[in-house]
């Protein structure tokens, strides 16, 4: 059941888009520091910011308060915000403070927040003075991760565009894979290719900054998640070319994403069957094995990741789930337009958010599983409705085929949960 459905004459690649305005319901981009300091080994988050900046992260990390995490918050107070302080003389008292405590950082990462956007502090200016002042020994960039016209994910984002172009300038051929992924996950990807014979392979982000990749008009570079288009761009200014492919969600979206990079390298079809034959087979069955509470269900996705497009073709194609409306944040159509190329006309497709409307679109549907931020989710859930957790779908290792079980599993769970406990409740 969990081989990919034929398609139909038309897929959502021809749909119609319902674009929404309204209130939202997401994290903001501060969130993307949780993951982004774990794989970044030389890299320190300073975010300047308010307390409530400070403690969305320190409980979004669970990190005990007596941990040194290689992130934290340049707290704006009240002088700062009423300008009755200098803010960037304060921001530099504070950088020098903790690198002369912290010799292990490399690069530095001012983070700008809503309080910081909104009094105008100039963080760009700020990591060019801080730069030359702290030269060659560490690099001071800066990026937003304020919450007022972004979603959660577009902080990694904003955090890897920022990074390019400070990269070294090279003209040799290389493959470059965008997205921080967990190292387990990264390194099942670097070997499939590796042992195609494909190579040099280099990863952005690196988990230092003396291996970051170097990139001219010669690199080529896949993208290891849908929310990466202001780092697309930046590439593409440096010169360097996207493969386009479908995410490597599933076994078939990650033989699709293989495919590509190895049409473009020229493996030929005997390498390709050898290097991925086991492992497809391995997913199958795993997909197989935790979909069977999936088959016949609907699931409505409300945007909160931008992940759901590719999420929606895993689910449809993979899992024998029917999608009621997909909605995203944001639709890239360079990177997601394979996937909504694959998934059957049927879903609404909509981009954007108008919360209480998209409520009332669900409570009339009632879809066998809703994906959603926290924030819905337990209301959802005391009106009788199974609901995914969206943000549990970016920190979970869920790429490649390895994973690929792990990933219907995840969205079985709550449907077994509740058979369970309606069960229960009928004896």
């Amino acid at each position: 059941m969990n081989t990919p459905a034929p398609i139909k004459a038309q897929s959502c690649a021809d749909a119609p888009v319902l674009k929404e305005r309204g209130q939202r319901e997401v994290f903001c981009g501060l969130t993307g520091i949780i993951w982004l300091h774990r794989k970044m080994q030389d890299a320190f988050f300073l975010v300047v910011g308010s307390r409530t900046c400070a403690h969305l992260l320190q409980s979004a990390a669970g990190v005990m308060i007596f941990a040194e995490p290689r992130f934290g918050t340049a707290i704006l107070e009240e002088t700062d915000l009423a300008g009755m302080a200098d803010a960037n003389d304060e921001l530099d008292r504070e950088v020098a403070r903790l690198l002369s405590r912290r010799p292990d950082i490399k690069q530095l990462f001012l983070v700008g927040s809503c309080p910081s956007e909104v009094i105008k502090l100039d963080l760009a200016r700020a990591a060019e003075r801080l730069t030359t002042a702290h030269a060659p020994h560490v690099r001071v960039l800066n990026y937003s991760g304020s919450g007022i016209e972004t979603t959660f994910t577009q902080g990694e984002d904003a955090c890897l565009a920022a990074m390019v172009p400070v990269l070294k300038e090279s003209q040799a051929r290389e493959l470059v894979l965008v997205g921080a992924l967990p190292d387990v996950v990264e390194d099942q990807a670097v070997t499939l290719l590796s042992e195609m014979g494909i190579g040099p392979i280099r990863v952005l982000p690196s988990s230092r900054a003396e291996g970051a990749p170097e990139i001219g008009e010669n690199t080529v570079f896949a993208c290891l998640q849908p929310f990466l288009g202001d780092t697309t761009a930046a590439l593409e200014r440096r010169g360097a070319r996207r493969i386009t492919a479908p995410f490597p969600f599933g076994e078939e979206g990650t033989t699709l994403w293989l495919r590509a990079i190895a049409d473009e390298f020229g493996v030929d079809d005997a390498t390709f069957a050898r290097v991925t034959d086991a492992p497809r087979a391995r997913a199958r069955k795993a997909i197989e094995n935790a979909s069977a509470a999936l088959r016949g269900k609907s699931v409505f996705f409300m945007p909160d990741s931008q992940l759901e497009i590719p999420l929606a073709r895993f689910l449809t194609r993979e899992c024998g789930m029917e999608a009621v409306e997909i909605g995203a944040p944001y639709i890239h159509r360079g990177l997601v337009g394979p996937d909504l190329a694959l998934i059957p006309e049927g879903p609404r497709i909509s981009e954007g958010q108008d919360v209480d409307v998209q409520l009332d679109r669900v409570r009339a549907a009632r879809p066998d599983l809703t994906v959603c931020g926290l924030g819905l989710a337990n209301p959802l859930e005391a009106e009788g409705l199974s609901t995914k957790w969206a943000i549990e779908l970016v920190f979970t290792p869920v790429h490649f085929y390895e994973q690929a079980g792990d990933l219907a599993g995840l969205f079985s769970r709550p449907l077994r949960r509740r058979a369970i406990l309606e069960q229960g409740a009928a004896r």
